[in-house]
């Protein structure tokens, strides 16, 4: 009994000195867990896998150090090597309350801490932003990251998972949000290291590194960061590649307020608006002349009395008859139908240039393609590499088929004027000052039929630059938008050729300043040589000698072919040659002109060349490449040809024909556009290449015909419509 009386107490102790020991084991495991929360965070995460899928945003408690103190240190053994190997990392680390803002910095920290507890939001962070990729030393300075990644870090990932199946995956990289906002940004870098190919070509040495950083810190700020950063000597790259990098600038990729309130800007939103208000009109009085004459337009019943009031102002306006004539210019269905018009070729037309005009536009496309990829290529010496071998010497070679344009531009201005018998025995009879009103005159029109669309594409150059300028993730070499401002002025005029390449607005628009010089001149000589028959003839012989001289180093550079092609009319219309052949022979001298054209295409396939070679290459290149293309037009003129001519006299060609200077403009704003708005460079692969080039030539295609039905074929129309009172020349 006494024993029983005894263990009584300790049995009623038992459960109480039980869960006093459970709790105190809890509070010094917990303890324990909070001194180690470090290094047991990817143990803790493991566990974490197995949670749902879908889950919230938030993680476990055990892993939350997002509020923790700005004074907790956490360390890691890989802390060093992300100092020295990413960029974004060095900068949380070079950060300090003196260089930025108090938030910034507070963000910064943050973001360090993140990375090193391998929090998911973080780890997106690190792994959305730029660090060095393989192949720089041919050319890959394209450090990009990933700027969906980092949007990421914003946002959840739409995306859904089966739940049926295990995955080993930390399910808050796809669920977890960063703590403040972040978006990404481009860093660009000069280096100067000597293990990277230098091709010597523009800018290729800007090193471009993404970035996904805290929006509470200014580009000024992170720049001066990225300062200290690689002026610190933590950038192992340095090391390795002796990159010595020199910060240049920071893009936020914003579009600025600024970009609403250029004048360019106002300009095409004018011309969009002038010329959809005339097709607007135009397309009425299509409608209306089909109606039958009421006293009420049935349309009227359906509007609100202002409405109505608009609409029959808008009819008694357009019942001005002499409007009416100028407002149906921009017809669009009639324009339309210019555009895709296919018929037979007629006797006084020479169809050949149809096809040289098509072929010459689309393969001056495909340089433009290859020319603007270079900018984004990570492999630009592969790239380049290729235009030297010879089966893309088609491409490389390509600007060499501008002086097709020159030479089919000559042919006609002196065919047409030539063959004009009213306009020539106007100007033997007319005085000084009637000659000067006629040259007047047909200036005017050759300026209406080119100018209004080669002005609005370049102040859609201007915009678009700006636009790219401030969005895209490439350092944009030539920036059009600033020298469309500056020089607008020279393009207006058609003189940007005569002035240094660098400072051109659309420096592709050259070949159009030419043109137009050289119409001017051939005009003044072909109103001489009616005049002066002879003075002429020994002016235009001594002008071929001295471009023959001069050809490397002359502004007018180009102008061979077109005294060539006009030379070449010339002789056809006074009949000067009578070229009687056998039909084999006729062959033989067709597939020799095309031999010659190809030949000066490859002449250039080998680049190690002196100076006097390349030179005599390059004059005698020009001059026989100028030649053969004078033999096809002429010999096509008469009616002459073989198997290959007639594919470039077919009917299709003509729809493209009429395209051809719409395209001509804007397939290079159009690639620059396309190519810029990628958020990943380029490689440098022929298949792609082909498969790229399709595409832009579809869509080049397109805004041709758009830009052609705005801006080129209503005021061809109202340049014929200014024409009508007095007798056309004929016209090929």
């Amino acid at each position: 009994m006494e024993i029983r009386r005894t263990s009584r107490p300790y049995l009623w102790y038992t459960p109480v000195l039980l869960l006093l020991g459970l709790w105190l084991g809890t509070v010094l495991a917990k303890g324990a867990s909070n001194q180690s929360a470090t290094a047991a965070n990817s143990q803790a995460w493991q566990r974490y896998h197995s949670q749902a899928l879908n889950a919230s945003p938030a993680p476990p408690d055990e892993l939350e150090i997002l509020d923790a103190p700005a004074t907790l240190e956490i360390h890691s053994p890989h802390e060093t090597h992300l100092t020295r190997t990413s960029v974004i990392f060095g900068l949380t680390k070079v950060a300090n309350e003196s260089s930025v803002s108090g938030k910034c910095h507070a963000q910064l920290r943050q973001m360090q801490r993140g990375i090193l507890g391998k929090q998911p939001w973080a780890m997106k962070v690190l792994d959305a932003s730029g660090t060095k990729p393989s192949g720089f030393v041919y050319g890959q300075n394209y450090w990009l990251g990933s700027r969906e990644a980092c949007r990421g870090v914003q946002r959840p990932v739409g995306i859904t998972l089966s739940k049926n199946f295990d995955r080993v995956m930390h399910y808050g990289i796809i669920t977890q949000q960063a703590p403040f906002d972040m978006d990404y940004r481009v860093l660009y870098l000069r280096h100067n290291s000597p293990w990277q190919v230098e091709i010597k070509l523009m800018s290729e040495q800007i090193i471009h590194i993404g970035l996904c950083l805290p929006s509470a810190c200014s580009s000024v700020e992170v720049q001066r960061l990225a300062q200290d950063y690689v002026a610190g000597g933590m950038f192992t790259e340095n090391e390795i590649f002796d990159i010595k990098p020199e910060v240049v600038y920071m893009k936020d990729l914003q579009l600025k307020e600024e970009f609403f309130e250029r004048a360019s800007f106002r300009l095409v939103v004018a011309c969009v608006l002038v010329t959809g208000t005339l097709m607007l009109c135009a397309q009425q009085l299509h409608a209306t002349s089909k109606m039958p004459s009421t006293s009420e337009d049935p349309r009227d019943r359906d509007l609100a009395p202002a409405e109505s009031e608009i609409w029959r102002g808008l009819n008694s306006l357009l019942q001005i008859e002499k409007l009416q004539r100028y407002v149906t210019c921009w017809d669009v269905p009639g324009n339309w139908a210019k555009i895709f018009a296919i018929r037979e070729n007629t006797p006084n037309e020479i169809p050949l240039m149809n096809g040289l005009r098509s072929v010459c536009a689309i393969w001056i496309m495909v340089f433009h393609v290859v020319w603007f990829m270079y900018f984004t290529v990570h492999n630009k010496t592969v790239l380049i590499s290729y235009a030297e071998q010879a089966f893309f010497q088609y491409v490389s070679s390509a600007p060499l088929l501008v002086d097709v344009f020159f030479t089919i531009s000559g042919f006609l201005q002196t065919f047409n004027f030539l063959r004009n018998s009213r306009q020539l025995e106007a100007v033997r009879r007319n005085s000084f000052s009637e000659n000067l009103k006629l040259f007047g005159k047909l200036l005017f029109h050759r300026y209406l039929r080119l100018g209004p669309l080669y002005l609005v594409v370049m102040a859609t150059v201007d915009l678009v630059y700006a636009y790219i300028g401030d969005v895209s993730v490439y350092h944009i070499n030539e920036r059009f938008d600033e020298m469309c401002t500056r020089h607008w002025w020279r393009n207006l005029l058609f003189i940007q050729n005569l002035f240094d390449h660098r400072d051109m607005c659309a420096n592709w628009s050259w070949s159009l300043a030419c043109e137009m010089q050289f119409f001017i001149l051939a005009n003044a000589l072909l109103f001489l040589y009616v005049k002066y028959p002879k003075v002429v003839k020994s002016l235009v012989i001594s002008s071929f000698v001295a471009t023959i001289a001069e050809i490397y180093t002359s502004p007018f550079v180009r102008v061979l072919p077109y005294i060539l092609g006009a030379v070449t009319a010339w002789l056809l219309q006074e009949n000067r040659i009578q070229l009687e052949i056998s039909e084999q022979k006729e062959r033989a001298c067709w597939h020799f002109a095309l031999f010659v054209f190809f030949a000066c295409i490859y002449s250039t396939v080998k680049r190690d060349l002196g100076p006097l070679m390349a030179i005599t290459l390059f004059v005698m290149g020009r001059l026989f490449f100028s030649l053969s293309v004078c033999w096809m037009i002429a010999r096509s003129c008469v009616g002459r040809g073989v198997w290959w001519s007639r594919l470039l006299e077919a009917k299709g060609f003509q729809h493209v024909s009429r395209l051809s200077y719409a395209i001509y403009l804007l397939n290079p704003l159009v690639i620059a556009l396309f190519y810029s708005l990628t958020n990943a460079s380029t490689h440098a692969d022929p298949f792609m290449l082909c498969v790229v080039t399709c595409g832009f030539a579809v869509i080049v295609y397109l805004a041709s015909i758009l830009f052609s039905l705005a801006f080129e074929l209503p005021f061809s129309n109202l340049s014929s419509l200014l024409n009508r009172r007095q007798s056309k020349p004929k016209s090929i």
